[in-house]
């Protein structure tokens, strides 16, 4: 049987993105309106009511009003999967990070209403959850998150000033300490302080590095790298997208990463950089910002909430 999506916000870049890989999957039929129609509600509510899954690529306020649309048709309504920051932390929505404890996928495909996770808020969450879990980072600790995105997620205007070349090589931004992605970090990782995040864009289009730097004598039970690492292999052992490379692995030689080489994929990369005598370690996450961080996750929950 096929099932019949409808990307509400094709137009953008996530929204293009999930059309693109719809087409290599099995199983599902992409439906859409013609452009002048996309803002018409009525023609919006009788698409809506034919398919059996509603994606939306929109801003919060739009995701909003679709949803709200959608949840007047009941149980006769299409399941939901929202890309947008409107949902992440709302009673009633399942967060879409498959790997984020056991039991989520099998939560994410029972449900109907899937808020898919932020690019930033992924990596995050998956360096801090299975520490805070295993009780070597307590929930009050104060963290610091730096990062850095490719300018694909940040929008038409963005995106157009880097491929004119109008914009910096690179800029820190959300320098008033409030990016949006906070709630759901703290959230879905365990955190009960809030984390001090410093987000960054540099001039290249795709990729992302999320980086958690910690000093091991000021967490109480005083681990050592090792231990770090043991606890992020042993939480996403058996994981078929995301990947754990501890301390002395070959993929560390170089004392350097990049953040580009995952692109294209839905795959992450966890990484726990240290220094023994130093009691030091920096902890990174690396994903496609429109792969793993969007699209991506996207097509993830989509197969997972239809059986794909």
């Amino acid at each position: 049987m096929t099932a019949s999506i409808f990307i509400d916000g094709e137009a953008g870049t996530t929204g293009l993105q999930i059309r693109e890989k719809l087409a290599d999957l099995a199983g599902v039929k992409a439906r859409s309106l013609p452009p002048e129609l996309r803002k018409d509600v009525e023609a919006k509510k009788r698409l809506v009511e034919e398919v059996d899954l509603v994606v939306l690529c929109l801003p919060d306020n739009a995701a909003r009003d679709t949803a709200a649309l959608i949840e007047e048709l009941g149980e006769q309504g299409p399941r939901i999967i929202d890309a947008s920051t409107a949902h992440r932390v709302a009673p009633g929505w399942t967060y879409g990070f498959p790997e984020l404890a056991p039991g989520q996928a099998a939560a994410i495909s029972a449900s109907r209403r899937v808020a898919n996770p932020g690019c930033y808020a992924t990596g995050a969450i998956a360096l801090l959850r299975p520490l805070v879990s295993a009780g070597l980072l307590p929930p009050d600790h104060p963290v610091t998150l730096n990062a850095v995105s490719g300018y694909s997620g940040g929008g038409k205007a963005m995106i157009e000033a880097h491929e004119t070349g109008s914009a910096p090589d690179f800029e820190l931004y959300a320098l008033g300490l409030g990016h949006k992605h906070i709630p759901e970090i703290m959230a879905h990782s365990g955190l009960t302080r809030r984390p001090l995040f410093v987000p960054s864009v540099g001039n290249f289009r795709q990729g992302m590095l999320v980086i958690a730097p910690l000093h091991l004598d000021a967490l109480p039970a005083r681990p050592d790298a090792v231990a770090i690492s043991a606890a992020l292999a042993d939480y996403y052992a058996g994981s078929t997208y995301i990947s754990v490379f501890g301390i002395g692995e070959a993929a560390h030689a170089s004392g350097r990463l990049e953040p580009g080489s995952l692109n294209g994929t839905n795959d992450m990369q966890l990484h726990v950089f240290g220094n023994a005598g130093q009691r030091q370690v920096v902890l990174v996450a690396k994903l496609d910002n429109l792969g793993k961080g969007a699209s991506g996750a996207a097509i993830q929950n989509m197969r997972l909430m239809l059986g794909l």
